[in-house]
């Protein structure tokens, strides 16, 4: 029996997926090999690599300026590349802060030029998206981290601004649809939304490449991946294979307009049930409300535990709230059913009733 996974990376994958996946590890596509021992630069694994890569230009309606690459590293990889690739020594890029990646992004650019703090919500823990900050018409390039996975947060509507824009998407990628040519830079750890852990999407256009005068290590020039078809050195192929296996899914299901009709649905869901719930309280101010992560306290902290015991005893796994930020967490990814979120409040339901 399955159990009902709101965990918040690695995260639930469809099961027909799982299925697909599985016959792989044993025999891919009738060549008598697993998925596991296929060579990368064979005919078996380029199909792989090539329906996925057009897969996601496809689901994204992306322009032709922009190249799309799996990549090794996650996106704390990323935090560094994209300045690496981006930033002069003496230029400056704007970040938003809105939470721990986003942190972590702003300190690995501080390495390789200046950064500009346009916005924070850091004061107020986060809860909420900035919505006033000023962009220096001179900086290289403005990144913002879309949904933030600890603090429960979602940028609703994406920022205007004159320079060209960044986007971590890690965590909401593909769950709603958008208009991805407005970016220059996407980039996503697939293992939410995407596939499974263990590579990295990046989309991005090839006119921002090649302006600076830094000499860039050779495995983290973007343009060396562009060059050799994403495949400049062994490609995470198993990880590749699950992520082709879940977009055909998500293409098969209607794509981001769709995913983005059930995510709202099983978030309005849990949000209403926790504004009603005398034991249950939202933390983050209702614009700014994440579809994909909703974090929840309880007024009364002693009875956490003992709720988390209930869940589990009631097969709800991963509801634990993050360490820094404590309380609970409950993911809505995309290929979690209406029905887990509906066992999660019925949940709610009784425990408050016998404990409120």
């Amino acid at each position: 029996m399955k159990v009902h996974n709101f965990n918040a990376g690695p995260s639930i994958l469809p099961n027909e997926v799982l299925y697909k996946a599985s016959k792989a590890l044993i025999d891919f596509e009738g060549s008598g090999m697993s998925i596991l021992e296929i060579g990368h630069r064979t005919p078996l694994f380029q199909g792989v690599l090539d329906e996925a890569r057009n897969l996601v230009r496809e689901l994204m309606q992306l322009e032709d300026d922009f190249e799309v690459l799996y990549l090794h590293g996650g996106a704390t990889t990323q935090f560094l590349q994209v300045p690496m690739n981006l930033l002069e020594n003496d230029g400056t890029a704007s970040y938003i802060d809105t939470g721990v990646w986003s942190n972590k992004a702003i300190k690995e650019a501080k390495q390789f030029g200046f950064v500009d703090v346009a916005a924070s919500s850091k004061e107020n823990n986060y809860n909420h998206i900035p919505k006033q900050f000023n962009i220096s018409p001179n900086s290289t390039y403005l990144h913002i981290t879309t949904n933030n996975t600890i603090y429960g947060t979602q940028w609703q509507q994406m920022p205007e601004t004159n320079v060209p824009l960044i986007a971590d998407m890690s965590s909401d990628i593909l769950s709603r649809p958008l208009n991805f040519n407005k970016f220059s830079l996407i980039y996503a750890g697939v293992q939410k939304n995407m596939g499974a852990a263990g590579t990295t999407l990046v989309a991005v256009r090839k006119s921002i490449l090649g302006k600076i005068t830094r000499k860039i290590p050779t495995i983290l020039d973007y343009r060396n991946h562009i060059d050799n078809g994403s495949m400049l050195n062994t490609p995470p192929v198993f990880a590749i294979y699950i992520s082709l296996l879940t977009l055909r899914w998500l293409k098969e299901q209607g794509g981001a307009p769709a995913m983005e009709k059930l995510n709202e649905k099983k978030a309005t869901l849990l949000y209403d049930e926790i504004d009603q719930n005398p034991l249950f309280r939202g933390t983050v101010q209702k614009e700014d409300r994440s579809r994909m992560n909703v974090c929840f306290i309880m007024d009364k902290p002693e009875l956490e535990e003992e709720f988390l015991k209930f869940c589990k005893k009631e097969d709800i796994v991963g509801v634990k709230g993050h360490r820094l930020v404590g309380g609970f967490r409950a993911s809505l990814y995309n290929a979690l059913p209406y029905e887990s979120v509906e066992v999660l409040v019925e949940a709610m339901k009784y425990f408050s009733l016998k404990k409120a």
